[in-house]
């Protein structure tokens, strides 16, 4: 019993870290140590791995999955929506690299609303 409660306080340790790190990254890419940033990005998901704890889904978004670099939307990335595919579109501006978020649930739910409401 006491092992759980000692499990449960260290991966909100390493949550809090994880978060710490990011913002340090983010921090470090606005005063332009791109190397650092990695540095804190690399650290960050190891810490994530150890613990066997999903990395936190808001700085997931900001990673290139093929570089590792942290996307700040507007200086070394963009988003595009693709309303075709039904995905948002977030291009890295250093390795080229497309990063494609499906917001198919979204749709679902929208569209179930509206069945809902001509049913009435």
């Amino acid at each position: 019993m006491r092992r759980k409660k000692d499990i449960a306080k260290a991966k909100n340790i390493v949550l809090e870290r994880i978060d710490i790190l990011m913002n340090l990254a983010d921090q470090e890419f606005k005063k332009g140590n791109k190397d650092r940033v990695k540095k804190y990005i690399q650290l960050s998901k190891k810490l994530a791995m150890k613990m066997r704890i999903p990395f936190p889904k808001k700085w997931k978004r900001r990673i290139c999955k093929n570089c590792g670099s942290l996307l700040i939307y507007g200086t070394n990335s963009a988003i595009r929506i693709n309303s075709k595919n039904c995905c948002v579109n977030i291009l890295c501006f250093e390795c080229n690299n497309i990063y494609k978020i499906p917001y198919i649930k979204e749709k679902k739910l929208k569209r179930k609303l509206k069945n809902n409401m001509v049913k009435k």
